[in-house]
Formats: structure tokens, C-alpha cells, sequence
């Protein structure tokens, strides 16, 4: 097969196999760009692989860097862009189900493709847009099928992560799982708890936000892989209210929206803890946190300035738009109205902070300061106080905070 429209960025990185070519070696574009170029989807990373050894490639190109040059990887970096040059290898026992006891460099294209996860995933194509497919991928690409490269048991023995991204690529392009395929992913499960929840994380997360995400998550609960991933242990049913409670064109509008539904279907009570085994960043536990608490919140009551104020416009809209998917009441023109007549958005637009008080009052810092604060922040939210310096200073005074 050869591909009539090649993809600029393929166009854009042809200079890079044809230099590696002219000193003698063979050179391709591989994975998932090549096959999503044959699919017609948008190319992201571009990379490539040839028979040339990291030193023999780093004498070719002028500017490299050595990003993980063990492995084979050298990053070549040509006018504004940077391009992973990869050596063709083999790798021998994987020891911890994730990354290769040692790595063998080879100058054959087939033994190197022979390592790669799934056919879909196994096309090379080289500088004049011919597609080699050796392991029959394009007839799996036509037929919506993810089939692992040789022995799948094998496959994800080597890297149990592959389990998580085989449901993440059947979430992407609405693909069903080859049988066999399929047996040996649900066989080889439990290796996924020896895999950093990190890169899960990644996976799981990508497949959330999928445009089919329903049919990756159905896969997870299927194969029963979510039984050793962190507190979703026997949450088949609660896992399976994401796509029963939800409509069936509902799209998630963010991953912070998708992570925030998946603890509340799982009727998870410590948030925090729950994101803290997954190990996810600090920003991103927090704004779970908050839509969670904005959610509950709704279920009994209608939104307020305070509550528009504590948690920002964004996050109220995002919490609507999942109500409005369970055919709950909603009232996005509600939201928008109440941050419209909020007079600040956040309490450093305060004209009078703590150090005005110290210098006018003589108070000293600690928690009566910080309650003073507070009482100001939420007056002015209220709209029962203006923002301005003297009507602040007159608000302490008369309250009697001093």
C-alpha cells in the first residue's frame, strides 16, 4: 500500500531518513503516526527508526542529543523541530513487566517490528510513502481489530502496561478486541500490579476522555483488569453507572469532569486518599475534590454567590453539563448570572489586605487577622460591603473586630 497524500509532518521529517539513507543505512517512519496517517487521523509525534547505531546516527546530524541512548533513542534536532531516531532492536526478558532487561541493537526492520504491541501499531513506512506491513496489519486496520504481534500472552508478559493501552486504543478509534487478544489481556490482568500507577494513570485517563470511551471502559470491566488497579477493587457495578448513568453521546469536557464522575459513581467518601494512591498531582486532586464537593452540594441545593465565588464559574458549568447528562435540573443561565454580578473573583483583587490592617490598626498577624479577612472577603462577595478602601476600613471598625 502506498499512501497518495503523504501528512506534512511526514513531508517536514523526510529530510531525516534521507540523510540517514545516504550514509548507508535503512531508515522509516513507524507506530501509531504511520497508522493513523492511513487512517486519516491528525499525526502527533512523528518517529523513526533505522538500522544505523545511536553513535553511527549521532555522526550523521549535527545537533543531537543523547535522550535515551541505552535504548537506542537519540532525539536529532533539525531547524525548529526534534525528531526520535530510534535503532531497530530487540529486547531480551522483560524483569519487572514493564521495561527490558537488556536491549540488542539489530540492523533488521522485521525484528525490531516483531516487539511492537499490536498489528495496527506494527507498520513501517519508508521516504517514498510505501507502507510495509509484515504482520498483516492493514487487514486489522480495515477491519476495526486490535491484535497483538505474535503471541499475545507473550506480548503482555513483556509490558503489562500494554493491557491499558489496548482498552485506551479500542476507546480512541472504536476497535474491538481480537478474541485471543482479548484472552490473554483478561490472563494477564494481574501483572498490571507491577506497573508504576503513574503511567496507568495516563492510559486510564486518555481512554476517559476518548470519543469512545464507553467501549474501553467496557473492556476494562470485561476483562476484569480494574480488580488490580487502586481502590476499584469489586466496583464492577459502580463502574459500570459510568455508562448506565450517563447518555450515550455524553463527552466528557475534562479530565479533572471524567475523574470527578468516576469517584462519585464509585460513591468514594475520602477523595484526597483516593487520588493519592493514584498518585496524581496536587492541582489536579484538588479540583476533583472541588467538583465532587460542588456535585453534593447541588443535590440540595441551588447555587449562590458564595458557592460561585468558593468554586469559579468553570467548575459549576462542569458539574451542570454531568447533571444535564442524567436528565437532573439544571440552570446554566443561573451560573453565568451569578458570576456575572460577583464584584471580585478572587480575594486579591481585594483593595485591603493584611499588611493595610497592620499599618492602620496595629493587629498582628494570626488566625483573628485571618478571621477579619474572611469576614471582609465574604461581605464583599455578598455584596453587602463595597471594595474600597475607606468602606473596608469602616466595616472593621463597626463590626467591632478590633
Amino acid at each position: 500500500m502506498k499512501l497518495n497524500n503523504l501528512p506534512s509532518e511526514f513531508q517536514e521529517a523526510l529530510p531525516i531518513l534521507e540523510k540517514i539513507k545516504s550514509a548507508g543505512f535503512d531508515a522509516y517512519f513507524v507506530g501509531g503516526s504511520v497508522r493513523d496517517a492511513i487512517l486519516g487521523r491528525p499525526i502527533h509525534d512523528v518517529d523513526i527508526a533505522t538500522s544505523s547505531y545511536p553513535q553511527e546516527t549521532k555522526q550523521i546530524f549535527r545537533r543531537t542529543v543523547d535522550v535515551g541512548i541505552e535504548h537506542g533513542t537519540v532525539l536529532v534536532l533539525e531547524g525548529a523541530h526534534e525528531y526520535e531516531v530510534t535503532t531497530f532492536r530487540t529486547e531480551d526478558v522483560y524483569v519487572d513487566f514493564r521495561r527490558p532487561s537488556q536491549v540488542s541493537f539489530v540492523r533488521s526492520l522485521e525484528e525490531d517490528l516483531k516487539r511492537r504491541d499490536f498489528t495496527v501499531n506494527a507498520f513501517a513506512l519508508d521516504e517514498k510513502a510505501q507502507v510495509i506491513d509484515l504482520f498483516d496489519g492493514l487487514t486489522d486496520l480495515s477491519g476495526k481489530i486490535l491484535r497483538a504481534v505474535g503471541v499475545p500472552s507473550e506480548r503482555f508478559g513483556e509490558d503489562a502496561l500494554r493491557i491499558m493501552r489496548g482498552f485506551r486504543f479500542a476507546a480512541v478509534l472504536d476497535f474491538e478486541i481480537e478474541p485471543v487478544t482479548f484472552a490473554a489481556m483478561k490472563e494477564t490482568a494481574p501483572l498490571l500490579e507491577k506497573i508504576s500507577i503513574e503511567r496507568i494513570f495516563i492510559e486510564f485517563d486518555k481512554l476517559l476522555m476518548a470519543c469512545f470511551w464507553r467501549k474501553g471502559l467496557q473492556f476494562l470491566i470485561d476483562s476484569q483488569a480494574y480488580q488490580y488497579l487502586p481502590c476499584l477493587t469489586n466496583q464492577a457495578e459502580n463502574l459500570q453507572k459510568l455508562t448506565s448513568h450517563l447518555s450515550d453521546d455524553f463527552q466528557f469536557s475534562s479530565s479533572e469532569q471524567a475523574w470527578a464522575f468516576l469517584l462519585i459513581a464509585l460513591e468514594v467518601k475520602d477523595v484526597k486518599d483516593f487520588c493519592r494512591k493514584w498518585k496524581t498531582s496536587n492541582d489536579f486532586m484538588k479540583s476533583v475534590h472541588q467538583l465532587v464537593e460542588v456535585w453534593n452540594f447541588r443535590l440540595e441545593k441551588e447555587y449562590d454567590k458564595q458557592t460561585c465565588y468558593k468554586y469559579g464559574k468553570d467548575k459549576l458549568i462542569l458539574v451542570e453539563e454531568l447533571r444535564q447528562s442524567q436528565d437532573l435540573v439544571v440552570d446554566f443561565e443561573r451560573i453565568l448570572d451569578l458570576d456575572a454580578h460577583l464584584t471580585i473573583h478572587d480575594k486579591h483583587e481585594i483593595v485591603v489586605n493584611g499588611g493595610h490592617l497592620i499599618k492602620e490598626f496595629g493587629m498582628k498577624p494570626g488566625p483573628d487577622l485571618g478571621r477579619i479577612l474572611n469576614a471582609i472577603e465574604f461581605a464583599i462577595v455578598d455584596g453587602h460591603l463595597e471594595n474600597e478602601q475607606e468602606a473596608i476600613l469602616d466595616f472593621v471598625k463597626e463590626k467591632g473586630h478590633l
